[in-house]
């Protein structure tokens, strides 16, 4: 039987909204917006933070920053701070990484990543993730909480591997749009699929995560949703640079491009594929054309030519 504790949302987007539905039976909800658009009863900081056992982040990730240095004195030493952004800030770092920073140095946080589209878990089907963090301790308080509900947990300990795996879903998931546009068939898709993998697990490693992590929950299981699912937004992005169109191409994946350019975070050119979208989408001109040309690429390089 689980235990009732306190819940603190902060965020009441797509993400939080979905949270409050899968917890709001079963534990004490507050919810923490920074700019209300509705008549929810939100709580202040000053008084949801002090009582919250869980504290989850479903924000994006450029306010985690923000948000955890005015929590931070706030917090129970053992409220666990669980976040579910998937991209970079303006600086180039993870939510990972930004918890670490900016939270007291012994405060449990974690970070819980794998398919969970919103829109399924508010209509009561299942989702799955994985929730990274050091301590299994921190693994069953979070485990419990949702034991209820129907989405299903696991752990790992790679939160380097599970935070670049959901990283780069959103950029590798433009390219099935892409080429579902183009109706290259589901022949291109098997081997995308299979070149995203490979590709993202040298950039886990190169990353200082764990080989196999990117063939996971955070990684394929997360990209299979995003990649061929017809509502994701950046399988929209795909389809709409393969049309050649460039007025408003937003989104994690095309901001994540911009962070790894700009502070120079990986060496691009080094992996193919992730090059090819960045190219893309800077240029979505003649994608048919540079789609061919890149796969000729690819099979010629493994032949050793």
């Amino acid at each position: 039987m689980t235990t009732s504790i306190n819940v603190l949302i902060l965020g009441y987007g797509e993400m939080g909204q979905a949270m409050a539905y899968l917890l709001q039976d079963h534990h004490k909800i507050a919810i923490w917006e920074k700019f209300p658009r509705t008549r929810h009863a939100y709580i202040s900081l000053e008084q949801g933070v002090p009582r919250a056992d869980i504290v989850l982040f479903c924000l994006p990730v450029n306010p985690h920053r923000e948000v955890a240095q005015a929590i931070a004195p706030l917090l129970q030493k053992t409220g666990l701070c669980v976040s579910i952004a998937k991209g970079l800030d303006e600086t180039g770092k993870t939510a990972a990484q930004i918890l670490a920073e900016h939270l007291p140095a012994n405060q449990p946080h974690a970070l819980l990543y794998g398919p969970m589209i919103s829109e399924e878990i508010r209509a009561g089907r299942y989702a799955f993730g994985q929730l990274g963090c050091r301590d299994p301790a921190w693994f069953r308080i979070l485990q419990n909480c949702f034991r209820p509900t129907r989405l299903c947990i696991e752990h790992t300990v790679d939160i380097t591997g599970i935070s670049w795996s959901v990283i780069l879903k959103n950029v590798y998931a433009m390219v099935f749009g892409m080429a579902d546009e183009l109706e290259l068939g589901d022949n291109v898709r098997g081997f995308l699929a299979t070149a995203a993998l490979q590709e993202l697990d040298r950039i886990v490693l190169h990353q200082g995560g764990l080989p196999g992590t990117p063939y996971h929950l955070a990684g394929l299981g997360d990209l299979i949703t995003t990649a061929t699912s017809e509502s994701s937004h950046h399988h929209e992005l795909g389809r709409r640079l393969a049309r050649g169109e460039t007025h408003d191409i937003t989104g994690e994946g095309p901001h994540t491009l911009a962070m790894i350019e700009r502070h120079r975070l990986l060496d691009m050119p080094d992996y193919p594929l992730l090059h090819f979208i960045h190219l893309i989408v800077r240029d979505p001109s003649h994608v048919r054309e540079h789609f061919q040309r890149f796969i000729a690429y690819l099979f010629e390089k493994s032949r050793g030519s």
